[in-house]
Parts: C-alpha cells; structure tokens; sequence
C-alpha cells in the first residue's frame, strides 16, 4: 500500500493574502508532494511499506534510517502544518488550549514571544512547534525534519520555517513570517482537537 499525498484541508488561494496560492501550488504540491514519492521509492519491497507512517517515523528514527526518517517525518510534519492553518485563523485562542497558555506562559502574549523566538532562532531548516510534554505545555524547534514524537512529545501546533515555506511571500523576513502565522493563519480548533486526543 503506497504512501499518498494528502489534500490540502483548504483550496490553494484560501489563505490569501498571508500565504500566496503560489506558494502553496509549490510547497504543497512539489515539495510535500516528493517526499511521498521518495518515501514510496525508499520504502518500496521492505517490511516499512506496509507500515503506518507513525511506526514508519519511530522504526526509521531508532534504526537511525536517515533517508526514511527524513521523508517519512516530512511527509507527517507537512500534513499537520497544513492543518494547523485556516482562512481567516490566528489571533487569540479559544476552548481549552487558551487556558493551558496562560498557565503555562503566564500570558498568550508570552506564548507568542517564546513561540516567535524559536522559529526565528532555529538556524537553517527546521520547525517551531507547541507540544505537550509530560502534560505540561512547552514550545521548542527542531531540525530538519525532526518532530516531537521521537522525544516523547505530542505536537499541537507547528509551524515551518524551511526557506520554501516563506521565501515567495516574505524573502529572507521569517520573523515577518512567524508573526502572519500567529496573528492570521494558526487554526486553534486543530489545535484544541490535538489537546484533547492527548488528555
């Protein structure tokens, strides 16, 4: 059974202004789109291919596959980013994750400060991601194609700070960038789904 390129959750010009229709035709469509067909190519006659893409990511991540890992985590990081978006999102959050932000950052003003630094600080390619660790709230960065789950973590948010991510709408401005995702794009509902499948 080979690995599939999910749909976007919305049409590609449905995040416009803060995130072009191009910009989506390219990421979504070419670099989202390749790591499934490597990872269908690099999995393709082994006991992984009829693996689920979770047990994909933690076997490739341990047995330190790189190449695997590399697209499988992609594949899974990229699904959840375009899901963790909306037209017409971002601003405060609503339902059960706003109270778990001001208990753990003190304030959503707090929150996006931490959240803002991670991704502006992860040097190169990476993500910034909220997660929940051990029931507490934390915002950390990865690498590459590094996720939570191989900490132990559960994500609830991501955001993608790879240069495709940004560099058509906002060139070499990821601060700019991380700013429009917090303030019009974060979808708190997908969010408040990834809470409450945790608890």
């Amino acid at each position: 059974m080979a690995f599939e390129l999910p749909p976007l959750p919305y049409d590609t010009s449905a995040l416009e202004p803060h995130m072009s229709a191009q910009t989506l035709e390219f990421h979504h469509g070419k670099h989202h789109q390749t790591y499934v067909t490597n990872l269908n190519n690099l999995t393709k006659d082994t006991p992984m291919a009829d693996m689920g893409l979770d047990e994909v990511i933690m076997k490739s991540w341990t047995d330190k596959n790189t190449g695997v890992f590399n697209n499988s985590a992609q594949v899974w990081n990229h699904t959840f980013f375009w899901h963790g978006m909306r037209p017409g999102g971002g601003g405060a959050p609503t339902g059960a994750i706003a109270g778990k932000i001001d208990e753990a950052f003190g304030s959503f003003e707090k929150f996006k400060e931490e959240f803002k630094a991670a991704g502006a600080t992860q040097f190169g390619s990476g993500w910034a991601w909220l997660v929940l660790d051990g029931g507490t709230l934390k915002v950390t960065k990865t690498p590459n194609a590094e996720n939570p789950m191989v900490h132990g973590q559960t994500a609830l948010l991501t955001c993608d700070v790879w240069e495709h991510a940004y560099y058509l709408d906002f060139q070499n401005r990821r601060p700019d960038f991380l700013t429009t995702f917090l303030d019009h794009l974060v979808n708190w509902d997908f969010v408040n789904e990834n809470l409450a499948k945790a608890a």
